[in-house]
């Protein structure tokens, strides 16, 4: 039998990106990569009061749902936004508030309807 909440949804493969980007932290060092581009460990610990092992922690966790990646220069790791990953979840929010949207507006319609079921 299949149900409603078995189906797959527009953000279905992204639960990693929104649990990632649900940290405070991590959404401020997606916010500075943003308006950067390249960032090392000092660049982007020098932004917050978190300890540079604690930032590398969580550069790894958005690296592991494919929001940031790295690139070495010498002995140096640079970070960057890898905007694929937003872009599928902007878009599946996006679709998410249309569903939401539509099934308003059929609300609407239904309450507005004056259908007699309704106000018993």
């Amino acid at each position: 039998m299949s149900t409603a909440n078995s189906a797959p949804g527009p953000a279905a493969g992204l639960a990693d990106v929104f649990a990632a980007l649900g940290d405070p932290t991590r959404l401020q060092l997606v916010t500075l990569l943003c308006g950067s581009g390249l960032l090392s460990i000092a660049q982007l610990t020098a932004s917050t009061a978190i300890s540079r092992q604690g930032v590398t922690k969580h550069l790894q966790v958005l690296a592991d749902a494919g929001l940031v990646h790295d690139l070495k220069f010498g002995r140096e790791r640079r970070w960057q936004l890898a905007p694929e990953r937003i872009d599928a979840a902007r878009h599946a929010l996006d679709a998410i508030g249309r569903q939401w949207e539509a099934a308003l507006g059929r609300l609407k319609t239904y309450v507005e309807s004056g259908d007699p079921e309704l106000s018993a």
